[in-house]
């Protein structure tokens, strides 16, 4: 029993116990942990000093700040924009909007504008159908959604008198809608603002008072239809598909029924006066503009500066004029676009020899400002400088510099006329039999997408024929196959001329016995109804004699062709037969050791009006020798003197002496 005075003591001493326990555990922790550090140095557990360093350096760049990179945004077609960079193109396929439909499979340029104004035209229809019946195609199965496989909104929402109606009306392209809601808001005594104002007379002036077609697109003047009628009329006369501008029209009522008029009021009228047709009304109005102390817009001098060869008719005029415009635009501080230059650049073109010194001087000031020239800026240049085909002859020091300059440039469509630069430049480079600058051309367009800025099919075939032209006048017919192959079905197809000077380079290099791959051609690309083409065709290869293998060739095209002739009679537009083309084919046929054939050509030039050649008569006299057949060689002599030929006492006596005639054949 432990009394209570000794309870003290007995405390003391456990927590004596207890703190030399804990001061005994914390010494030997510390010698513990100080063996481990030392065991840990000493055994590097397979870390070999360059893994040390390693791991110490990644260590350290842990703790810099770790700097996370900017979000990219893809594009929609990302992901089929990096399928097609793994795989090349098929020079052999045909144009990838064809491959749908076998059907849809073009030969020629003309089948091949055909086909895709049809399948445009398909889709047309089926918009139209889609936006006048929205009620049936209210489910949307597209996943994501695709806005432009919906119905479009074309019909009115909001009927009551108000500025919100204007605007849908306008946005809706409703011309005569717009105008009559724009009446009956003044007539309510309700003002229009400014803003709805500018875009309504931006709707007229555009559509030239009217509405437009059903389903006329806005770019009316890109269709190919446009610009033929644009070729085939004169530079200073509107085309017949565009209306005119007419006196007091509802763009010039409305104008002047404004209560304030700023520089972008003058701008649509300006425009829509130049656009249809009204140039000195348009000036007239631009002066008006200037009495009211009003600055222009770069949108209206560009419209005055495309006119002036349609203002005025003698150079000087029309160089005075663009000067004078020019002035006023630096007066008024109007910075001056990429149009802008462009537009004086074409009107130089057509300004005469004055004009050479001064495109060059424009070029400079135009590259002073920071404005990178487009591929229409040069295309002027060259139209300048190249007017005849003697120029291109002369110099190509223009067209060298800009492919040096150019070289190696991805372009993107800036103006409408870009797409005439790389035929403009290839026909210079034809002009001038210049080939290594043709090299370059090509280069330039196989350069990123600079292919699309060719054109339509029309520009892009005419700068391949070019192209294919140029290489078959002056390159080895070896390298001139290889791109034909490259180029022939999948960029652009032949024309007759361009299988003639295909024709030309195989003669030039002695390769005649590829002409039966180029009948084959010629048949694939429908071109056999072309008689000039076949008479050229025969003629090469009826010309010399050639191994017995490649004559066995000709006259099974000679016979294809043959056959091509007889179905003339049962069509429209198709060869006839002519004297040179029967003595080729039964030339051919002759050669071959093809005589029953050749007998039944003969039979073709009485039937046809024709006579044949005295050569002709010859050879085929001498084949019934070789052949030992004296009766035809007495129906010979009897065919020659049907046609009454100065020959046929020659053969006679051949045959008199060659065989051994019966008394009734003599």
């Amino acid at each position: 029993m432990v009394s209570p005075s000794q309870k003290p003591s007995v405390y003391s001493n456990m927590a004596a116990l207890g703190k030399y326990g804990g001061h005994c555990i914390q010494k030997n922790s510390r010698f513990l942990l100080s063996n481990l550090e030392q065991l840990w140095g000493h055994r590097s557990f397979g870390w070999t000093p360059a893994l040390r360093q390693q791991a110490a350096e990644a260590n350290k760049e842990s703790t810099e700040t770790i700097v996370i990179p900017r979000k990219k945004t893809w594009s929609n077609v990302a992901v089929l924009e990096a399928l097609a960079s793994t795989v090349s193109k098929d020079p052999t396929a045909y144009h990838y909007q064809f491959q749908d439909d076998s059907y849809l499979s073009p030969r020629t340029t003309y089948e091949l504008k055909l086909f895709a104004l049809s399948q445009e035209a398909g889709r047309s229809a089926a918009k139209y159908f889609v936006n006048t019946n929205p009620k049936f195609f209210t489910k949307d199965f597209a996943e994501p959604h695709i806005p432009c496989l919906m119905p479009e909104t074309v019909s009115l929402l909001l009927e009551e008198v108000s500025e919100e109606a204007l605007k849908e009306r306008i946005h809706l392209r409703k011309v005569t809608a717009a105008i009559d809601m724009y009446d009956q808001l003044l007539q309510a005594g309700t003002a229009v603002s400014m803003e709805t104002s500018h875009e309504l007379l931006d709707l007229i002036c555009f559509f030239g008072d009217s509405d437009p077609v059903e389903g006329e697109e806005l770019q009316m003047e890109d269709s190919e239809e446009f610009r033929m009628v644009k070729k085939k009329t004169k530079f200073n006369q509107p085309s017949n598909l565009q209306c005119t501008w007419k006196d007091d029209n509802n763009a010039e009522r409305i104008f002047n029924l404004l209560p304030e008029r700023d520089t972008r009021c003058y701008s649509a009228l300006i425009r829509g006066m130049v656009k249809y047709g009204a140039y000195d009304k348009a000036l007239s109005m631009f002066t008006e503009m200037l009495n009211n102390r009003l600055t222009g817009d770069v949108h209206i001098f560009n419209a005055l500066i495309s006119v002036t060869p349609k203002i005025q008719n003698t150079r000087e005029k029309k160089w005075d004029l663009i000067l004078e415009l020019l002035t006023q635009m630096s007066q008024q501080k109007v910075q001056p676009n990429l149009l802008t230059f462009n537009t004086v650049l074409k009107c130089l073109s057509q300004c005469g020899p004055t004009a050479k010194t001064v495109a060059l001087s424009i070029l400079t000031e135009m590259k002073a400002i920071g404005i990178a020239p487009s591929l229409a800026t040069y295309t002027y240049i060259l139209w300048t400088f190249f007017k005849t085909a003697s120029c291109a002859e002369r110099n190509t020091d223009i067209l060298q510099e800009m492919m040096l300059e150019l070289e190696g440039t991805s372009f993107t469509c800036q103006d409408p006329d870009d797409i005439y630069f790389f035929g403009s430049a290839i026909k210079i480079c034809l002009q001038s039999k210049d080939l290594e600058l043709g090299y370059k051309v090509q280069s330039l367009v196989e350069v990123g997408e600079n292919w699309r800025l060719l054109g339509d099919s029309f520009e892009s075939s005419i700068y391949f024929g070019r192209f294919f032209s140029l290489l078959c006048q002056m390159e080895h017919i070896d390298v001139v196959l290889k791109w034909y192959a490259r180029h022939v079905p999948s960029l652009f197809y032949p024309n007759s001329q361009g299988l003639r000077d295909l024709m030309q380079a195989l003669d030039t290099d002695d390769r005649l016995d590829f002409l039966p791959a180029v009948w084959k051609e010629i048949q694939s690309l429908r071109h056999v109804h072309r008689p000039n083409l076949l008479e050229e065709l025969i003629s090469l290869m009826a010309r010399d004699k050639h191994s017995p293998e490649v004559q066995e060739s000709f006259a099974m095209c000679a016979l294809e062709i043959k056959n091509v002739y007889e179905s003339a009679s049962r069509a429209k537009y198709n060869p006839t037969w002519s004297s040179m083309s029967l003595s080729n084919i039964t030339t051919l046929l002759l050669r071959a050791n093809k005589t029953q054939q050749a007998w039944d050509m003969l039979k073709l030039f009485k039937a046809n009006n024709k006579v044949p050649s005295d050569d002709l008569l010859e050879d085929f006299l001498s084949v019934c020798r070789s052949d030992s057949s004296p009766q035809r060689a007495v129906e010979l002599v009897q065919l020659s003197a049907s046609f009454c030929l100065q020959s046929t006492q020659r053969l006679a006596t051949r045959a008199l002496a060659e065989f051994d005639l019966t008394e009734e054949q003599r």
